[in-house]
């Protein structure tokens, strides 16, 4: 049986351990489901080795896989460039031009995978400042470019399949796998280099967290594969026997969720956040008893806690709910949901009780890159599942908090350290514990919650410390609040930037017939949206102290995100930027 202690062998523990699934991984296209088995899998990343080997790479090199979407090559080739020895370098593919040219020449890559024109397009602007990068091949069919598909073809003749072998042996559970280019709030990204020990390590301590039936469950796979979250789930669905499909883009997973009907969902709190407001926007449409029911449920929903603690008589009412109200939902989302598995960022409790009530539970966890990702996760059997919290630590991952509040952890999951910087990574591996920068705390049960970012704390001129992520998850509670920003390091008060829920707003301004005109720019310096705002800031603040709750706000007329510079790929406050942005409305409210 094969024995995993490098991450290419996982295709090969799911052949052995469920006899080639047929629908191992699915993408779709030109509107069709396309299947790739188990079986096909390994066939076709050992033709990529073979093909890699007689293009000279050597073990250690560095070859970039740059894709836009998640798809059946980018785990092809991941597997060809692994069994070689080379690393798998997987890139942001929103980021800068400069970024691009930074993370290229930083790793060495050699050789680049992009997924479509767009990505080629950026990687041509800079490919003539990146001396060392042999080729670019592409897993779309682009004219002028070459295609992955050659290597294929050109791995077809199995002559040299001994030495693809002899490779793979020299490959130790220790040597470098990946090295992830951390997005960053601040500054040039770093490289966290992660051996295939720290990756399949953390692999299967996370497994006994998840309620997999083996061999009989599916994925619908959307989140950026080049983060290590949806990387590690991935070859955990495969030690699973997890059918994997690939959702085509964020744009379109509601079609993807109905077509496949999925088992299992990795999320962002963001997305969940939408499904959310869409189905609050059907119910609000409805009409007389209907109506009644549905806020009655959503009611119900806000006030859930696991394992029965509310009572009898909630727990009757809930189940009329699930039966009348929350089953549509399920059946919205595909009808077999089962789990969704959250992270990257905090999620809002409000969510975690509705989906829960809803029965498809919300599994919250929480990880870096550099702890390849996970270092504590929810689980809903055994009483593992604590709303407000992301779980118990995984086994074989040690938890404490520094007397400062930082979390600190030491395990076989924590990173090699950074490339090329060891400075950086003496700075955050203090005596074998790797320190998060995240402020948190383990309850008298053993729950870690996170409470905020060590380095994001401030003082006001009062010399009050300010911990703003707290703030700002509670503040997102509000509907009206999509994402908010709190400041004030330095000043007599802390303050926020707020970027509105638009649709919900107009929604609201709608059935309130406000006029608030037609477009962002109106809605934010409209009187009645600002006063309505207001109110609910109001409400939230009575839950701090008076020294942090926010005395005055702007409006934004923009939809902050990665694109628009405001966010990093991992849905984070780049606040240094966001403070640039806003520079007149920072001025506006303290000068």
């Amino acid at each position: 049986m094969t024995s995993i202690t490098r991450l290419f062998d996982f295709p090969y523990y799911q052949q052995e351990q469920f006899n080639s699934i047929a629908d191992a991984l699915v993408n779709k296209e030109n509107g069709v489901w396309v299947k790739t088995s188990t079986q096909e899998y390994i066939d076709k990343s050992n033709a990529i080795s073979r093909a890699l080997l007689r293009m000279g790479i050597q073990k250690d090199d560095k070859i970039a896989v740059i894709s836009s979407s998640n798809r059946t090559e980018w785990n092809i080739v991941d597997i060809g460039i692994l069994q070689t020895g080379a690393q798998n370098v997987p890139i942001y593919p929103t980021i800068s031009e400069d970024d691009y040219n930074y993370i290229l020449n930083h790793c060495g890559a050699i050789y680049c995978f992009v997924s479509d024109d767009e990505v080629l397009r950026k990687i041509n602007l800079i490919k003539d400042k990146v001396p060392q990068l042999k080729e670019v091949y592409s897993f779309d069919s682009i004219t002028n470019c070459k295609n992955w598909k050659e290597l294929l073809e050109l791995g077809a003749d199995e002559s040299n399949q001994d030495e693809v072998e002899s490779r793979k042996n020299s490959v130790k559970a220790e040597d470098l796998a990946t090295i992830i280019y951390t997005s960053g709030t601040t500054g040039r990204p770093k490289g966290v280099m992660l051996s295939h020990h720290n990756i399949v390590s953390n692999v299967l301590d996370s497994a006994p967290r998840i309620p997999f039936e083996k061999g009989k469950s599916r994925a619908l796979s959307f989140l950026p594969v080049c983060h290590i979250f949806e990387r590690m789930i991935l070859y955990l669905y495969q030690y699973y026997g997890v059918s994997i499909y690939f959702g085509e883009s964020i744009e379109k997973i509601s079609d993807n969720i109905k077509e496949v009907k999925p088992t299992v969902i990795t999320a962002v709190p963001r997305l969940l956040e939408k499904v959310y407001d869409k189905i609050y926007a059907k119910g609000n449409e409805l009409t007389g008893i209907k109506r009644k029911l549905f806020f009655w449920a959503i009611d119900l929903g806000l006030r859930y806690e696991p394992y029965g603690a509310n009572g009898f008589c909630y727990e009757f009412q809930l189940k009329i709910a699930r039966k009348l109200i929350f089953s549509k939902w399920k059946e919205g989302l595909g009808g077999n949901l089962e789990l969704m598995v959250s992270g990257s960022a905090a999620l809002q409790p409000r969510l975690s009780r509705i989906f829960a009530a809803a029965q498809i539970p919300v599994m919250e966890g929480y990880g870096l890159s550099e702890t390849s990702p996970v270092i504590a996760v929810n689980d809903q059997r055994n009483k593992g599942f604590k709303i407000g919290t992301v779980g118990k630590p995984i086994r074989n991952v040690e938890v404490k908090i520094a007397e400062d509040g930082e979390i600190l952890c030491k395990g076989p999951n924590i990173m090699m350290g950074y490339y090329k910087d060891e400075d950086k990574t003496a700075e955050v591996i203090i005596d074998g514990y790797f320190h998060t920068g995240d402020i948190g705390e383990i309850d008298s049960e053993g729950f870690l919650k996170i409470t905020d970012r060590k380095k994001e704390m401030f003082k006001t001129s009062g010399g009050k410390y300010i911990a703003p992520q707290i703030i700002e998850n509670a503040m997102k509670q509000s509907r009206f609040i999509d994402q908010i920003m709190v400041i004030g390091d330095g000043q007599k008060m802390p303050a926020a930037f707020i970027q509105p829920n638009f649709d919900f707003v107009k929604e609201w301004a709608n059935i309130h017939k406000i006029d608030i005109g037609n477009s962002n720019e109106s809605l934010v310096i409209n009187e009645k949206v600002i006063a309505r705002i207001q109110e609910e800031i109001d409400g939230i603040n009575e839950k701090f102290g008076h020294w942090e709750q926010i005395k005055r706000f702007e409006l934004t007329p923009d939809i902050w995100s990665p694109d628009n510079g405001h966010l990093t790929p991992t849905m984070k406050l780049k606040r240094k930027i966001i403070l640039e942005k806003y520079a007149n409305l920072f001025d506006k409210i303290y000068c």
